[in-house]
């Protein structure tokens, strides 16, 4: 297998403390979407209210919609195809699911498929993790025996150990889900994690993520500049954005680290897809793109 170019990190530190504030952002997205009639709605999410403070929630919306325009209707976009994505691959196999910077990702407690056939490992930062749990028990009287929950910081810890500690099988059909993740991401932990998927998982694993493209003279500058303010918003928060797809794009990028069968969305499919009939005209910020990866033969 070619080698792939490591790209040199940031020189500084990326450590952070406390629960995701982004974490908390984009579930009061999914929430805000939740409430809207079942035509014009792109995901539902009916847990997500729970996440964040429903008195803050138009003020919230009505912000980001100002300052971010586009922002909040691509996360609800890539709700929706992740949820579509991760539903089909329950129904056809699936034994593992492991959610990367899991945040208030709710897949695991409302997609009916995963039940009594998939183990789901979360895995976040222990700060924004103990939230996540004590919010879970709340809801459900107690966690659920089916789902792990893996405290990991992916920048400062192995991932490989404490997931195998926590009882992965890396002889499993498995998807990793990086969901709003790698980007803020150093590359060296994004290689990390790709190499531990392709060399500790069963055959027709795969990845599924998001990524954020590089950003030039041929892009709408209205969506570059929304790009760049809210890359500078989630920085002065400690979570800047660290990670761009390279110039020689995801295939060559994910084919270096072991992957085939690559599928690409991107916003003008995503679009088209999920913005229809009475969600046509809505803004949507179409600067990152969705992929399905499955791991190579070896």
């Amino acid at each position: 297998m070619e080698q792939p170019d490591r790209a040199r990190d940031p020189p500084r530190d990326h450590t952070r403390s406390g629960p995701s504030l982004t974490a908390e952002r984009v579930a009061a997205f999914r929430a805000a979407e939740s409430m809207l009639p079942v035509d014009q709605r792109v995901c539902y999410d009916p847990y997500a209210i729970q996440f964040t403070d429903p008195d803050r929630l138009d003020d919230l919306t009505e912000y980001t919609d100002t300052h971010f325009p586009g922002l909040r209707n691509y996360v609800v976009a890539r709700a929706r195809h992740f949820d579509d994505v991760i539903t089909l691959a329950a129904k056809t196999g699936l034994v593992q699911l492991v959610i990367l910077g899991a945040g208030y990702d709710t897949r695991p407690y409302r997609i009916k498929e995963l039940e009594g056939r998939v183990r789901v490992f979360e895995v976040d930062h222990p700060d924004t993790q103990q939230v996540k749990k004590e919010k879970i028990a709340e809801i459900f009287g107690g966690l659920p025996e089916d789902v792990v929950y893996v405290p990991v910081d992916l920048e400062t810890q192995d991932l490989g150990s404490l997931l195998l500690d926590s009882g992965y099988f890396p002889v499993k059909k498995t998807l990793f889900v990086m969901e709003g993740v790698i980007m803020y991401l150093t590359p060296r932990a994004i290689d990390a994690i790709l190499s531990f998927v392709v060399n500790n998982s069963g055959q027709n694993s795969a990845v599924l993520f998001d990524y954020p493209e590089e950003t030039g003279d041929d892009t709408d500058s209205s969506s570059r500049k929304t790009r760049e303010d809210f890359g500078k918003h989630t920085a002065r928060h400690g979570e800047p954005i660290l990670f761009s797809m390279p110039k020689e794009g995801p295939g060559a990028f994910l084919r270096a680290r072991g992957f085939s069968r690559i599928r690409i969305v991107p916003g003008d499919d995503y679009r088209r897809l999920y913005f229809i009939r009475k969600k046509e005209g809505r803004e949507l910020l179409t600067t990152s793109s969705f992929v399905y990866a499955v791991v190579g033969d070896r």
